[in-house]
């Protein structure tokens, strides 16, 4: 590497000699790219970052190269939005060396993890793009993708947006004698965006079922048939749009679904689950709102609590800048916030149980970290338990899913019949 460009990350810490590598995991995303190395004991490392071209060393002290951390090189794929390749091999006695390199400037996180539920030690390293991904950018990129709604033309508020952005304004000298055009009157019509979560992701698998389902493909899969029925409809004469906070299996942080729902300006925030339970064969869809005091049932404080370690086990960096924020933004819930989202969750347990049984006939309430975005209407819906082998059946049956997803969707323009859409700014 060159001399004089290198920036060092972190120094030393305590060496762990004779630590073994059991597993390395890649999880490729727009977002970020992460690389995980797990290990038997805590590793020492030494991380150097050189800017051009991109490329991030990171020297593994205590260890000698083995086959499990040799195969990193095949775990990166070639269509990894971040990462070009990688290098890996015996630097010096006990000490490996990996280099990673990059396909554009990006900003490294690299920190350990304590051993946590089914993982031993951690070595994360996050690759975050320099130019951090646009929210509403991924919107406007998703909604070229959609198809347009079968019921004849209507206005489209983010379709007039992406004209306008990829319109280039004309040079002062460039002349022509065409005549202008009309001015295009702006649309009345109030675009409706609505957040869908998908639970857990990357490291993060959440529960797993008899049959070895994990909860976070089956929710990923769910969210997505749910927004195409959402990109195909219109609510009240208003267009809807939905954003999925995670369109691929990478994990992301609690706080920062949160943000991504407000960054888009969302109307609502449906976050879906399809967890696990303490009794042997829980049965039954169920819907949560926040709650600010105590927990509606024990069965609610104990889902709730599960849920809020979905950081512990996905891995977050907590020496990140982002904590304070974190805290901030998961303190600002309003009274009224919860009110809508009981609203928002009675419209959608109500056509839930057309289709399936539920676990509860009324909302829960719980303390989720996940729902605590001030103004924007937040529920929590588990699908069902994929601890149950039935559940967990009909969890991978795509007929149940359609339907499951078209309850969701009749929920969502039940609420806004009788919740009109608040005027919103003309940012979208």
């Amino acid at each position: 590497m060159q001399q004089g460009s290198l920036v060092l990350l972190l120094g030393s810490a305590q060496i762990a000699r004779g630590a073994t590598i059991l597993a390395v995991r890649v999880w490729p995303a727009a977002d970020y790219t992460r690389v995980t190395i797990e290990s038997d004991a805590a590793l020492s490392t030494r991380q150097l970052f050189v800017p051009n071209p991109p490329r991030l060393a990171v020297d593994i002290e205590g260890i000698e190269l083995n086959p499990t951390l040799r195969d990193i090189v095949a775990k990166v794929r070639s269509d990894d939005p971040n990462i070009a390749g990688v290098r890996v091999g015996q630097n010096a006695p006990s000490v490996v060396r990996i280099v990673l390199d990059l396909k554009l400037a990006i900003s490294p996180q690299v920190f350990t993890l304590p051993p946590i539920a089914a993982y031993q030690h951690r070595l994360v390293l996050d690759l975050y793009p320099a130019q951090a991904i646009d929210p509403l950018e991924s919107l406007i990129r998703n909604r070229l993708d959609s198809p347009a709604p079968a019921s004849g033309k209507q206005a489209d508020p983010l379709g007039d947006l992406m004209q306008q952005q990829a319109q280039r304004p004309m040079q002062p000298e460039a002349k022509s004698n065409s005549p202008a055009p009309a001015a295009r009157p702006s649309t009345t019509e109030r675009l409706i965006i609505v957040a869908i979560d998908p639970g857990h992701g990357g490291e993060d698998p959440g529960a797993i079922g008899p049959g070895g389902t994990k909860e976070k493909d089956v929710v990923l899969a769910l969210a997505r048939r749910l927004r195409e029925q959402i990109n195909a409809s219109s609510t009240q004469g208003h267009v809807m749009r939905a954003y999925l906070i995670r369109d691929a299996d990478y994990f992301v942080p609690l706080h920062v679904r949160v943000q991504k729902a407000r960054q888009v300006q969302a109307d609502l925030f449906v976050s879906i689950h399809a967890d696990a339970f303490y009794t042997a064969r829980p049965q039954g869809a169920s819907v949560f709102a926040l709650s600010h005091g105590g927990a509606s049932s024990s069965a609610a404080r104990w889902i709730a609590a599960k849920e809020n370690k979905a950081d512990l086990i996905g891995g977050i960096n907590i020496q990140s800048k982002d904590k304070q924020v974190m805290h901030a933004l998961l303190d600002m819930s309003t009274t009224a916030q919860i009110k809508d989202s009981l609203k928002l969750g009675g419209s959608l347990l109500g056509e839930i149980g057309k289709v399936g049984k539920l676990h509860k006939p009324r909302v829960e309430q719980a303390g989720f970290a996940v729902l605590k975005a001030p103004d924007i209407p937040s529920v929590l819906v588990e699908a069902g338990f994929i601890s149950n082998p039935d559940e967990e059946a009909k969890l991978n049956n795509e007929a149940y899913k359609e339907q499951l997803a078209d309850a969701l969707l009749k929920g969502i323009k039940a609420y806004f019949a009788k919740n009109p859409p608040l005027a919103r700014s003309n940012k979208v």
